[in-house]
């Protein structure tokens, strides 16, 4: 698969956009004129796994396109703002599956976000479905019917019409029905899967079940291409890929490992740590961990650019020290996140597995 890291998830419901004809946006994938996108992000479905298992894959492994960039840290609600208002993280400010508000000390987990804190506060950018409807594009969303009301979906996705679905079938029937009204007006729609990151996590990479349910990714794919008349296009894209765990340090084993750490956040395959003494912490983590972690001060990780642009009122969400493991190791928090880190399937790092994602066009 041809890797593009000119591009990036950022510009996959931009592109969706620009190819429908919405002013304002540019189609810089290659969708072409449509008068119907659909993109389908299939969660942790790495171009890597795409490469390796063609077999399990055949009607993407066939795609045209080629892999793009995920964001960092490469989870979940980083990924999915970042694709719903077409900024990268230091702009929109979802900076991890855990992080701090400075404004009001709190940790926001935005997986369990419903109503509190406000989505539109915390991310107050306008979305790409917001915009293309003023341009009169009608805008979908079809997922889950949990994930509805939840606060990242309206951080991400505000300005759709939320459709629920649960199972393949679903789906499909909610594309037919957008197919037919794509004939009178343009549509933007983005459908979620979220079982193959499930599997991941659960029994590890290139597990049967994980294998089962990329089987299922496949036919979701195929089916969705067939509804869609040739007045459409199917893109399929991913928000990260997964690794394997095969080493797991406890940090609240060792006692220099919480010294002077206020807070913990992130996960396990990327840690916001807040201190008022990062230096210190840095020394310490340097002496415990070697060369399994590589660690950055807020001020270093802004200038790498590893967050995109950092807007200065949201810099602050971005841990006083990044700690970020070498590939296969996670640091685990039985206080933080204890049922995740013990998890075989971990993402959040800037490996090519957990990083390079497809940007299909089936």
């Amino acid at each position: 698969m041809k890797h593009r890291p000119d591009l990036g998830l950022q510009d996959v419901l931009t592109s969706a956009a620009g190819a429908l004809g919405a002013p304002g946006f540019t189609d810089i994938m290659g969708i072409g004129s449509s008068s119907l996108v659909v993109v389908c992000l299939i969660d942790g479905l790495a171009a890597t796994a795409i490469e390796g298992h063609p077999d399990l894959f055949p009607h993407l492994a066939s795609a045209g396109g080629g892999s793009i960039e995920a964001p960092f840290p490469t989870t979940t609600a980083t990924g999915l703002v970042t694709l719903g208002t077409g900024l990268l993280p230091g702009q929109h400010g979802i900076v991890g599956a855990a992080f701090r508000l400075p404004e009001t000390e709190e940790i926001l987990s935005p997986l369990r976000w419903g109503s509190s804190p406000s989505p539109i506060a915390v991310q107050p950018e306008p979305t790409v479905f917001e915009r293309v409807q003023e341009a009169g594009v009608t805008a979908v969303c079809v997922g889950p019917r949990q994930y509805a009301n939840s606060g990242l979906t309206r951080a991400a996705f505000r300005g759709s019409d939320y459709h629920d679905a649960e199972s393949i079938g679903d789906r499909v029937r909610v594309i037919a029905d957008l197919d037919g009204m794509a004939k009178r007006s343009p549509v933007l729609a983005y459908a979620y899967w979220p079982a193959l990151d499930r599997a991941g996590h659960e029994f590890g990479i290139d597990s049967a079940q994980w294998r089962d349910a990329a089987t299922d990714v496949d036919r979701l794919i195929a089916e969705m291409r067939a509804t869609i008349g040739s007045h459409g296009s199917l893109i399929v894209t991913a928000d990260h890929g997964m690794v394997d765990t095969q080493q797991r340090i406890w940090i609240d084993d060792v006692p220099d490992l919480q010294a002077d750490v206020n807070t913990i956040a992130g996960e396990p395959r990327m840690r916001h740590l807040y201190t008022d003494e990062p230096d210190a912490v840095i020394v310490r983590w340097s002496r415990q961990l070697g060369t399994n972690v590589t660690l950055m001060t807020r001020t270093e990780a802004i200038g790498e650019g590893i967050f995109g642009p950092v807007d200065t009122f949201l810099a602050e969400r971005i841990g006083d020290v990044i700690a970020m493991p070498s590939p296969g190791v996670i640091l685990a928090s039985r206080r933080f996140d204890d049922l995740v880190s013990r998890l075989p399937g971990q993402h959040g790092g800037l490996t090519d597995d957990e990083r390079r994602i497809p940007g299909l066009l089936v």
